[in-house]
């Protein structure tokens, strides 16, 4: 099995899973062998990486009530080792273990990484498709606002390719609407998100 952790703001999930491996003889008990491993693996990595605040773990889903217990009593016993002080709220409704642990320091996460330049740490970039109708927006607040002989949009290459190709149809609509003509230029120190409308 393997786990994934996803720290966010609010709170990290912690999601477990059994990878290609689903036992020879019986699920239930590959499903619970795997669940008392990653309790272990699951205390050790929120030590190893000083993971604080609130927690969500997604364990497999276990059928019987015991071996619930079972894998939540190695959680806790796993736990007592840690320094941090650890609560575990119990299994919900769904299956989910809520747990919090005390913030002593940065995470390692916080200490060996910054967040990314072209997506602010969120792990996605908007689709030049996404930023084309955000420049469409921008422009027609700036026709509204202001009187201007016409537009120069500054964008990333593909954002500007987009414009000329599959949405040229939409910027002669806009062009006609605004009575006024828009210009593209291409910026190369621009990420796929940046764009600046510039007034002429």
């Amino acid at each position: 099995g393997y786990l994934v952790v996803d720290p966010a703001e609010a709170m990290t999930t912690i999601d477990v899973n059994t990878g290609a491996f689903v036992g020879h003889r019986n699920l239930e008990e590959t499903i619970f062998k795997t669940n008392l491993e990653a309790a272990t693996a699951i205390a050790r990595q929120l030590r190893l990486r000083n993971i604080g605040g609130i927690i969500i773990i997604d364990f497999i889903d276990m059928e019987t009530e015991d071996h619930q217990r079972q894998v939540l009593r190695t959680l806790e016993k796993q736990l007592e080792r840690d320094h941090a002080k650890t609560n575990i709220i119990g299994i919900t409704e769904l299956g989910l273990v809520q747990m919090t642990r005390k913030r002593t320091r940065e995470s390692l996460e916080q200490v060996l990484c910054e967040p990314c330049l072209a997506c602010a740490g969120r792990g996605k970039l908007k689709t030049p498709e996404t930023v084309c109708y955000e420049i469409f927006r921008e422009i027609l607040r700036e026709a509204r606002a202001y009187q201007a002989e016409g537009y120069r949009v500054l964008a990333n290459q593909k954002v500007v390719d987009r414009l000329l190709d599959e949405e040229s149809g939409n910027v002669a609509e806009l062009e006609a609407f605004i009575g006024r003509t828009i210009r593209f230029q291409v910026e190369s120190m621009y990420s796929q998100e940046q764009y600046d409308v510039v007034l002429l």
